[in-house]
């Protein structure tokens, strides 16, 4: 019988149960199928849905994307058939070795893309691809911030603007990080723990202002970011890692320069099949050609349920919801990684080794 990590109630790392599932066949009429996951994607949101801040119901399995490969389909799927290689991003599911999901959902998977590679970029990558290329279309010549440059979807946002032909200004909060950035597409960045980000902004350019900012940081930065804009630019909130923001009034944004503002989901622009293919194809074809690379951090483990747990202790949530999570350490292969804000893929098709307990915990708490 397949298995899963499965959330019985909210709270820290803790409530994740590795637990035998009855996944069942594709119901007749059912526009499903059965999918054998290779890879499932560990992303920030998943802490949101385990600790109840985005409330689910239980129990639920965790996880919004992943990749693998079609064990069945129902009678009436049309486009794809036992043995394709696919990735998804939603619905949630994913921290499973199998899954029934519908197919409109999944995209297929060119050859010069692993699974490892789609199941920890395609939540992320997609986003980046809607911000850059949707929300605003960035364009050569443009001069863009974007906050987190180091993260997940930061980095892939990044490389994907400086090829685009944009100067990408980027917000981090280490010298690591502004190393990392640099690396991948900033052509200059900001360490906001330690300098005025809208004082270095204006420095960089010349006393001029923004056409849009992309932030993901939320409350912290938001009132600041608006002063980096010029007149009529636009203000992309697309994260809350600070904590929500604040209600504003509309006519701040008037007195600030008749900005546009908006707060994109990427589920929103991806409702339809077509749109969900058109971003899912562009950003494979952009890793594929080599102007992106793949950004994960990918790690196999055989304990799929420690992993998992060990993931979420890294995956910190600004309004200390994990509590004591940010307290342990990681064991097994996640000792190997360092998150550095990356998206995870994890491989879920080996069970515990053996010896290990189906409620194992990570160990060495630290102080």
């Amino acid at each position: 019988m397949p298995h899963a990590i499965q959330i019985r109630q909210t709270g820290g790392p803790e409530v994740l149960n590795w637990t035998a599932v009855d996944v069942g066949e594709p119901g007749s009429g059912q526009v499903r199928l059965r999918l054998r996951q290779a890879a499932a994607g560990l992303n920030y949101i998943d802490v949101y849905h385990r600790t109840g801040y985005y409330p689910q119901p239980l129990p639920f399995l965790p996880g919004l994307e992943g990749a693998g490969t079609v064990e069945a389909v129902a009678h009436d799927v049309r486009g794809l058939k036992v043995g394709d290689r696919v990735a998804y991003a939603g619905p949630i599911g994913g921290y499973s070795e199998v899954r029934l999901i519908e197919a409109d959902r999944l995209v297929k998977l060119p050859d010069a893309i692993s699974f490892h590679q789609a199941a920890a970029m395609m939540l992320q990558g997609m986003t980046a691809q809607v911000l850059i290329r949707q929300v605003y279309p960035v364009k050569a010549g443009d001069l863009i911030l974007v906050y987190a440059a180091a993260g997940g979807t930061g980095l892939i946002l990044c490389q994907w603007a400086a090829a685009l032909g944009a100067t990408v200004i980027g917000t981090v909060s280490t010298e690591a990080k502004a190393e990392m950035a640099h690396a991948h597409g900033c052509s200059h960045t900001i360490l906001y723990t330690k300098q005025d980000f809208v004082a270095e902004v204006s420095h960089i350019c010349g006393g001029e202002k923004l056409p849009v900012v992309f932030d993901s940081v939320g409350k912290d930065t938001f009132l600041r970011s608006l002063d980096c804009l010029r007149p009529r630019g636009l203000m992309v909130t697309f994260g809350q890692a600070s904590g929500p923001i604040d209600p504003i009034a509309p006519v701040l944004l008037t007195q600030k320069g008749s900005l546009f503002l908006t707060r994109p989901l990427l589920f929103h622009y991806i409702q339809r099949r077509d749109a969900l293919e058109a971003s899912a194809n562009e950003l494979f074809e952009v890793v594929a050609s080599g102007r992106q690379s793949a950004l994960c951090a990918q790690g196999c483990c055989r304990r799929p349920q420690g992993l998992g747990r060990a993931r979420h202790f890294r995956l910190r949530h600004p309004d200390h919801l994990t509590q004591h999570a940010c307290r342990r350490r990681l064991h097994d292969q996640a000792d190997r990684h360092s998150s550095h804000g990356f998206v995870h893929s994890v491989r879920l098709d080996d069970h515990f080794a053996a010896g290990a307990g189906a409620n194992a915990c990570p160990r060495n708490v630290v102080p």
